[in-house]
């Protein structure tokens, strides 16, 4: 990711924001591990990485300023279309709903990334059964680049809050 800085990486329709002081936010706080201040801040705009995660040490090798992320991020809202979740699964129309994903298999150097999952089997736009033991793998630049939408089915319970994604294809291994 060290060159995609001011470049286009994920579709136009999509923010993340970072919100450090939410009241009641999970990951809030006013400032990060290393005592530097926390602050409000975009870190993808409509698509286009605007800023990247430093701390003190990252911001001293790349010759800038530390972004107060030492120990990690502070309450992201990941914004996309607005599409309802019922909607999601009409235009995804067969596929796979993950609801849990298990270990981790993400290579930072290539992108590659591959884990375990379960969740729900979808046909015509409707769950039809459960699907457990399977491998869902696929690259993350060509997920982030191909995601079709984001529902807004939005999970508050975590440091990220982001409804669920719509991606055109991924492998699938397992029964």
């Amino acid at each position: 990711m060290l060159d995609s800085l001011g470049e286009q990486i994920l579709p136009e329709w999509l923010t993340i924001e970072e919100h450090p002081h939410l009241l009641k936010g999970l990951a809030s706080t006013p400032f990060d591990g290393e005592g530097v201040r926390t602050e409000r801040r975009d870190i993808i705009k409509d698509g286009v990485l605007t800023q990247w995660l430093l701390t003190n040490y990252s911001a001293r090798k790349l010759g800038l300023k530390s972004t107060g992320h030492a120990g990690g991020i502070h309450n992201w809202r990941i914004k996309g279309r607005g599409l309802s979740f019922e909607k999601l699964l009409k235009e995804m129309g067969t596929g796979l709903v993950v609801t849990e994903l298990m270990g981790q298999g993400v290579s930072g150097i290539t992108g590659d990334y591959s884990r375990g999952a379960s969740g729900f089997w979808v046909e015509n736009g409707e769950i039809q059964y459960p699907v457990s033991e399977i491998t869902i793998a696929g690259n993350l630049k060509d997920m982030w680049r191909n995601m079709v939408t984001i529902a807004d089915d939005i999970e508050t319970r975590s440091n990220i809050q982001c409804g669920s994604v719509l991606l055109p294809e991924m492998k699938i291994a397992g029964q």
